[in-house]
């Protein structure tokens, strides 16, 4: 089902609710039909939204939750063969295990202090027995970055395949911002954003710092001959779909629009 049938469909279950003595007219052919055409702009559309974590709604993986020990802590280190361990001999490893990582969990956002700064790395603590990096490029002002300085990033990997902590501070940003979009979504408050390129069936805008898809239809309530005027503009948007397992994020300004319309006829 896509956003504008679910829209209409929950409209007129809303409906059904206020005032179930009254039947709800069905949609009109021409309702059905725009509905059809938005659900395949913004199939069109989406693809085209940039896929960088600190400015899309799409690419970012969510690292899973630990799935148990590393296998290599089984691992005879001179061989391949598996070591032969009894019950008392894992329960000990086991222990050694949970007393290293504490209450560490790949996928969380933590704490973190700024230890140093290279030119390409910013190097971070955070309480664990390792020290961890995050590119300096994942930082929107570099200049502003000092040791000390308090940081929120994600767990990604307490220890990758090299024995390195991996971090992030785009995929932290991305999940605080994600927050506050699905709750306005929830409550079905408009967001505000900046319209920032041309893109094939629309714009991509950005809301928080996370880039939206703007189909072409949904700019204005008619057809805008020169989108690139309206770019690097602010406007309130209302979310029209939100997929969280793609990342996904579309929004509306005529919807915006029609409702103000509205309001202007009832006075």
């Amino acid at each position: 089902v896509g956003p504008a049938r679910l829209h209409r469909l929950m409209v007129g279950e809303q409906a059904m609710t206020e005032n179930p003595d009254t039947p709800t007219p069905s949609p009109s052919p021409e309702a059905e039909a725009e509905a059809d055409s938005l659900d395949r702009e913004v199939e069109v559309g989406i693809e085209e939204v940039p896929s960088d974590v600190s400015g899309s709604a799409r690419e970012t993986a969510i690292p899973e939750a630990p799935s148990g020990i590393s296998p290599e802590l089984f691992s005879d280190p001179y061989g391949e063969e598996v070591l032969d361990l009894s019950a008392e001999d894992f329960e000990v490893l086991l222990a050694e295990h949970a007393d290293v990582m504490g209450d560490f969990r790949e996928g969380e956002i933590v704490n973190a202090k700024v230890l140093r700064v290279t030119d390409k790395m910013v190097i971070l603590e955070f309480g664990f027995k390792s020290e961890g990096a995050v590119p300096i490029d994942e930082f929107k002002d570099r200049t502003a970055i000092e040791p000390g300085q308090d940081v929120e990033v994600l767990l990604e990997s307490l220890e990758d395949d090299d024995g390195i902590v991996v971090l992030s501070k785009k995929k932290a940003d991305f999940l605080r911002v994600w927050e506050k979009i699905r709750e306005c979504h929830e409550a079905d408050e408009p967001v505000e954003g900046i319209l920032t390129n041309k893109i094939k069936g629309g714009v991509t805008v950005d809301i928080m710092g996370v880039d939206a898809f703007l189909p072409g239809s949904q700019i204005a309530l008619r057809r805008v001959p020169n989108i690139e005027d309206l770019l690097g503009q602010t406007f309130e948007f209302k979310i029209i779909k939100l997929n969280k397992r793609r990342r996904n994020i579309v929004v509306s300004r005529r919807v915006i629009l029609e409702g103000e319309r509205e309001k202007k006829r009832e006075m």
